[in-house]
This record gives structure tokens, sequence and C-alpha cells, in this order.
């Protein structure tokens, strides 16, 4: 067996044989096949795509490569969560300790940004002194004192995955829908959780741009965790528009605590109800309320303790980010959509993202939204601020935005895209 058979094989539109899948997957995790050599096959794979017998034994070479969890020890049922990805996607931070604060353990294996999108670790690493790496004690003792743990991946669990994850982020090939169900569902199925709802996102900031995309994307992970024996459920998600009022790493946690708080903009709050009630319905807990946890306080004890438990200190101020840009509405009016994917771009070159997978990313880059789609605007008022640390990024950044909005004349009738 060979890479290059390999990569002949898809680029040829072929499909790879189980001996083929395991080979590769088994000899890049070693280090045998090189990453250019798996950069030609993830861009074949994109471009060629797999079938479902493929897609299944390249999720179940993904899980070997590495070890599987249980909590099988656990008082509570496991439950868990996991997003395709997208702009001012801060969910996971207010919905890991809301789930918990009502009954469940929610073991919240997450990553870092892909491209445009943000990575919930890069955003918690903005907190003073939290850990994203665990050891697997560590991760059980957080889970069953406080109800969630948000960590890394640990390196025994599926580090072929690992691997491939960084190398797609900068080789075009993050939008790959077998690579996308086998990435997440071998991390989720080797994490040992009892039940996982998955955010599908559908939209301009999301990598799924389509209704029909998204819905095969979701349609394959659910049929990769129900054939592993999880229980899970896909929703589709609007991503045309960012979530909430920010999109940056600190100032995604900013946001996350206010609705924590009881506050907080309401298409936030309304998604992590709604994750909430699904992922607490899959673990049997469909008698739990949610909306009581949010208001009363426990679910921001539970984050409390989280945070504090991963070495966080959640009293700590978050990063400001040095330097800041206005960009004023050109016109009075209604403004009618605020493009998710600019936006996101936007962020990523202020330096809330990565261009190379070594690349450091700023706490306190982003961008700050002061108006949504249906809100009246003034011309001359804020509309959205650029936050960074490196001045010389604005130019770049004002680059992705020409296009990112439309405000229509005072008086339209503004319907938001279904």
């Amino acid at each position: 067996m060979d890479a290059i058979s390999v990569i002949r094989t898809k680029r040829d539109r072929g499909e790879l044989s189980p001996e083929q899948i395991d080979w590769v997957i088994d000899a890049y995790t070693r280090g045998e096949v090189a990453d250019e050599q798996m950069s030609a096959l993830a861009m074949a794979i994109l471009l060629n795509g797999m079938n479902r017998a493929e897609i299944a034994r390249w999720t179940a070479a993904m899980i070997a490569s590495g070890e599987r969890m249980s909590f099988a020890s656990l008082s509570r049922p496991t439950t868990d969560k996991h997003s395709t990805g997208g702009v001012g996607d801060k969910i996971t931070l207010p919905l890991a300790p809301l789930v918990a604060a009502c009954g469940a353990a929610v073991p919240q294996l997450s990553g870092r940004g892909l491209g445009h999108t943000g990575g919930t670790l890069d955003k918690l690493e903005s907190i003073p002194g939290w850990r994203a790496h665990l050891t697997n004690e560590e991760m059980r003792h957080v889970l069953d004192t406080t109800g969630a743990v948000i960590c890394a991946a640990g390196d025994g669990l599926a580090p072929a995955d690992k691997k491939l994850y960084a190398l797609r982020d900068v080789t075009g090939t993050v939008e790959a829908i077998p690579l996308i169900a086998s990435s997440i569902m071998s991390k989720k199925i080797a994490e040992g959780t009892g039940a996982l709802v998955l955010d599908v996102k559908v939209g301009s900031g999301a990598f799924m741009k389509t209704i029909e995309d998204a819905r095969e994307l979701a349609s394959t992970m659910v049929a990769l965790g129900t054939d592993s024996g999880v229980r899970t459920v896909a929703l589709l998600t609007d991503m045309a528009t960012p979530l909430g009022l920010t999109a940056g790493n600190a100032l995604e946690v900013r946001e996350s605590v206010e609705v924590l708080a009881g506050g907080g903009p309401k298409d936030v709050v309304d998604l992590t109800l709604a994750l909430a009630r699904e992922m607490l319905d899959a673990a049997g807990l469909e008698d739990a309320d949610p909306e009581k946890a949010l208001a009363d306080g426990s679910a921001m004890d539970v984050w409390r303790r989280m945070i504090s438990a991963q070495g966080g200190d959640p009293d700590a101020a978050l990063p400001v980010a040095r330097e800041r840009h206005v960009v004023t509405a050109p016109a009075t009016g209604v403004l009618t959509r605020l493009d998710a994917y600019d936006i996101g771009v936007a962020a990523w070159r202020l330096g809330a993202g990565r261009a190379r997978k070594e690349d450091v990313v700023q706490a306190g880059a982003g961008v700050e939204l002061h108006a949504k789609p249906g809100d009246p605007v003034t011309a001359g008022q804020p509309l959205l601020t650029l936050h960074t640390d490196t001045p010389e990024k604005f130019e770049y950044a004002l680059k992705a935005l020409p296009g990112a909005y439309d405000i229509a004349p005072e008086g339209t009738d503004f319907t938001p895209t279904p």
C-alpha cells in the first residue's frame, strides 16, 4: 500500500477500499504519509466525495487511531452538543453549564477556529489561567464535580483527526462533507457520550451554504452516531447573519457571561435554550426547565465552578484589544442584511483566527456589531467596531466589508430570510 495509489483512486473518482482507508489513516497518524500527500487526498475527497460506506470506514479508522472513553461510572446521564461552526457562535459557553445545571453531565470536547469561524477553545483561552488541555482523569474529575467540562480532545482520542483537522484549516478543504462528518463523529463517538445534539449551520457564514448540503451533512452524522449506539439528533440553524453582537474570542466570552447573567442578545438566548431542551430530552431529562436554570443563576454558578476547575479566574478582566476602528452607516434606513461570512473574514483578518495552523490568535481581536437586520440605522452612526492589537490589520479587514451589509430606505418592510 502506498499514498500515491490511494490519492489516485480518489482523484479518479474511485471508491476507496476498507484496506486503503485503514492504511492511510494509520500511516498518516504515524507520520509515514506526509502532510502534502494527505492534503492532496483531502482535496480529492472534497472534489469527488465519498459514499456512506467510505465515510463509515473512514470514521471507524479515525476512532481506531486512539482510545475510547467511557463515562458509565457517572451518576448523571451524559449528553453533548456539536456545532458545525459559524460566526459569533459562542453557544457552547452558556449551553454546557446550563444543561449541567439541569441534571445532565456534559463532556464537551471542543476545537479551535477553522477558517473564518471561531473556535470554542480559542475563546475560553482568553480567560486568564484557563486550561484547555486536561488529562482524562482531570476531565472526569471536573465533570464529576461541576457537571460540565469544556476541553480539548486528549492526544489519545482520535489522534488522526487532530492532525487532519489542523491540515484542513490551511488547505482549503474544511468544507468537504465526508471530512466534516468523520471529524466530528469520530471524536464524539470516541468521547463516550450517551447522547449528542448536532447544530448544523446553514448560510453564508457556515461551511454548508445551502439547505441541501446541510441536510446531507446532518443525515450523514446522525446515521454515524446512531449506528454507533449514540442517540443522535440534528437541528439545522441559520448562519446568514452572525450570532449575537460579537465575533471574536474575548468579545464572545463577555457576551456569553451576559447570557448566563440573564441578559444577552435574543438570538443567542433563544438558540441556547432550544439546544438545551434537545440535549436534556436526548438524555431522558425532558422535565427539566433550562429557562428557569438560566433565570435563577444556577447556570452561572456551574459556569464559575467549571472555569475555576480548569484553572481560570471567572472574575478576571478579559483582554481588550489596543486599537479600534469604527465603521459607520453610510445611509439612513433599515439594515436588511449583515453577511456572516464577511464579518467572519474581517474578524479573522483582525487576528481572531489563523492563516496557518501554528498561528497564535489575538484574544481581544474581532468585530462588534451595533445593529442587526431589521434595526433602523442613521447615517453616520456606528455600525461595526473593529478590534485588534495590530492597527496595520485594519486595512486588510476593511476590504472584506464593502459588500457585508445592505441598508434599505426608511419604511421598507423587513422580512428575515428563513
